[in-house]
C-alpha cells in the first residue's frame, strides 16, 4: 500500500509543470504577435535606448535628408 504513495504527488506536480509551460508559451506567443519578434531576455533601459538609436541611424542612412 505504501509503495505507490509517491504516485499521489506525481499528478499534481505534472499539472503544475504543465500550467507553467502553458503560461510561458502564451506569454511568448502574445509578445511575438504584438511585436513581431521574440522578447529579448535581459533587455534593460540601456539596451532599449541603444536599439532606438540604432534604428534611427539605420533610417537616416536608408532615407538621407535632402537639403
Amino acid at each position: 500500500m505504501g509503495r505507490f504513495q509517491w504516485m499521489e504527488a506525481v499528478l499534481p506536480l505534472g499539472i503544475i509543470a504543465g500550467m507553467l509551460c502553458i503560461a510561458g508559451n502564451v506569454q511568448y506567443t502574445i509578445h511575438k504577435a504584438a511585436h513581431g519578434r521574440p522578447k529579448h531576455i535581459g533587455n534593460d533601459m540601456w539596451d532599449v535606448a541603444m536599439e532606438r538609436r540604432d534604428k534611427k541611424i539605420a533610417d537616416e542612412n536608408l532615407y538621407p535628408a535632402t537639403n
